[in-house]
């Protein structure tokens, strides 16, 4: 499986890398995973209890970037602003399974938009690109797809199936579960996030999941897809 990515996405101001996690064991959860997470969750919490989200440059990026594509702001919340805001509301973070909650817990840490999928239920590459309207899309937790707009930034198999639409809402078809094994993640960032940043979170990203679930991880920086 190769990633590619648009001209058009980066010329809209989205910056993407992606990384790899293959033959991770996902069930249960370490002992160790789950005193660091809660610990890491309460620092988060009292760090980010005065956070104006709309001032901090990185979760204010990702809505000048829905501006910039037209897409509508009200009903099209960030995935990283939204994690914080559901932190600051909870004082935590619900559990879903290790590898999720480590990929979650770094997104709430860089404020970075980040996503994980079940590459054995990929069909062919994968595409971050601009939907025609033509695509599949059936969003996590719903069986039916539901229609896609037109001229919105998303990752696309071969299939031509939406994985992730904008860095919002994941799909039901690569929903990583415990019985996932391999592991692709997106790691985006917007105009106000240096590559640096990124390359550092795609590491711990590996680091961490290796460390609480095993496998071989790699970074990947997606080929320009002519």
């Amino acid at each position: 499986m190769d990633f590619y990515v648009e001209q058009a996405v980066l010329d809209a101001g989205v910056k993407i890398i992606f990384a790899t996690v293959c033959g991770l064991d996902n069930h249960g959860e370490d002992p160790e995973w789950a005193a660091y997470r809660e610990k890491r969750l309460a620092e988060l919490s009292e760090e980010y209890s005065e956070l104006d989200v709309h001032t901090d440059p990185i979760l204010e990026g990702f809505n000048l970037l829905h501006d910039k594509t037209g897409v509508k702001r009200r009903k099209n919340i960030p995935a990283s602003e939204n994690l914080i805001k559901l932190l600051k509301k909870n004082h935590g973070m619900f559990y879903i399974n290790q590898a999720v909650d480590i990929y979650n817990l770094i997104s709430l840490e860089s404020k970075l938009a980040l996503g994980a999928h079940n590459i054995d239920q990929v069909e062919g590459d994968v595409t971050l690109r601009f939907t025609d309207g033509s695509e599949r899309f059936v969003p996590i937790g719903q069986t039916e797809p539901v229609p896609v707009a037109p001229h919105e930034y998303s990752y696309c198999d071969d299939a031509n199936e939406v994985l992730c639409r904008l860095e919002i809402r994941q799909v039901e078809k690569t929903k990583v579960d415990e019985s996932a094994q391999n592991i692709f993640y997106i790691v985006q960032g917007n105009e106000a996030t240096p590559y640096e940043l990124l390359y550092e979170t795609a590491y711990k990203i590996i680091d961490m999941t290796t460390k609480y679930c095993g496998g071989v991880g790699s970074v990947i920086t997606p080929t320009l897809r002519a």
